[in-house]
């Protein structure tokens, strides 16, 4: 049997072919009773949109990239899913891409991947510089998620600084004073792990704490193994912590998990929060306490903002898109709360007894 066209929908509907274009493309000035006589016949004949031929009688490809350091991480994986709900409600296919936190990688993706097979990129880059992001002449339209590196580049993310501080405010509410920064860096950077650094060093400065850099432990990666490794490393030095700021999910895990191991009761002893509130968080024993960012809306904006550079690329913006036919770059920032489970709540006044690890 023949695939359905369009014309065929015409015919059943009692219709131009024009008009049941424009209801497939959503025009508003299509009548309520029209368009449902269109939609009926669509849905009678199985009629299917010719996506790919639309998007190349328009000059594209209908795809975008989503570039992540690793898609086995689940804060990576879980915005994924959200990327690709959001697209999808754009007729746009995804193609995820793995850099591995690779700047060769990263600049392939940011050149699209040398060649025109996709019309835009959303990017969480870890290796690029400033200088890489500046250039970018003859690179398809591009938006940044994660910590900003470049103000002229389009930028989605939540308040990394204020999210670590509202964190650290937290520990310090309940009475703990010794909290170690697991992943933290003590440097100037413009990452996401400095950022969140910061907002460590705020919280501390406001509650008129010193800063101590020992307290931050320095990780290779953001994954379990290494939360684990950085707590036993800190206990067997001798650390005493009473709170732990992990700066993500995967990072907390690890660290309960050490805690477990060395009889440290979590969170009577030691109170435990990270971020990104990943499913694995909900389930843990304790359950962990998270910075929850929308990813939802991280999701919702990165497309949104790279839809309008695209149709900006093409010259097909909206006529109000400003004045000069081209927005200025973004930084838009989206919504994050603190999520308290088990491993922060529990206890809120002064601390008991506590025996540590090697003592009675």
């Amino acid at each position: 049997m023949a695939r359905p066209r369009i014309k065929d929908v015409a015919r059943l509907a009692g219709v131009s072919e024009k008009t049941v274009s424009n209801v497939i493309n959503d025009y508003t000035h299509v009548s309520d009773r029209t368009r449902s006589a269109v939609r009926d016949a669509i849905e009678e004949l199985g009629y299917k949109v010719n996506l790919a031929g639309r998007h190349l009688r328009q000059g594209r490809t209908g795809i975008i990239a989503l570039v992540i350091p690793e898609l086995d991480v689940p804060y990576f994986a879980e915005l994924a899913r959200h990327v690709i709900r959001e697209a999808e409600r754009r007729s746009l296919t995804v193609l995820i891409h793995q850099t591995g936190a690779d700047r060769d990688h990263e600049l392939a993706a940011l050149t699209g991947f040398g060649s025109s097979f996709v019309d835009g990129v959303i990017l969480s880059p870890l290796a690029l510089t400033p200088d890489d992001l500046r250039d970018r002449a003859g690179s398809p339209p591009t938006v940044l998620i994660g910590e900003l590196l470049e103000e002229g580049a389009d930028h989605v993310a939540i308040d990394n600084e204020k999210a670590a501080r509202e964190a650290t405010e937290h520990l310090l509410g309940l009475g703990r004073r010794a909290i170690l920064v697991i992943g933290g860096r003590n440097d100037s950077g413009l990452g996401t792990a400095e950022a969140r650094t910061r907002g460590y060093r705020a919280a501390l400065a406001e509650a008129g704490i010193a800063y101590d850099p020992a307290a931050l432990l320095p990780v290779e990666s953001f994954r379990m193994p290494d939360g684990a490794e950085a707590v036993a490393r800190a206990l067997g030095e001798g650390a005493r912590p009473d709170a732990l700021l992990c700066l993500n999910d995967q990072l907390a895990l690890g660290a309960l998990r050490t805690l477990h191991e060395h009889g440290v009761r979590v969170p009577d002893e030691v109170a435990v929060i990270g971020f990104d509130d990943v499913e694995a968080g909900r389930f843990s024993v304790p359950t962990l306490s998270t910075v929850a960012p929308d990813k939802a809306a991280v999701a919702q904006v990165a497309v949104e903002l790279l839809q309008r550079r695209m149709d900006e690329a093409a010259g097909s913006a909206p006529a109000d898109a400003s004045s000069a036919g081209v927005r200025s770059p973004q930084d838009l920032v989206v919504a994050h709360r603190l999520v308290l489970r088990e491993s922060t709540e529990g206890v809120t006044g002064p601390l008991p007894p506590r025996s540590r690890p090697g003592t009675s």
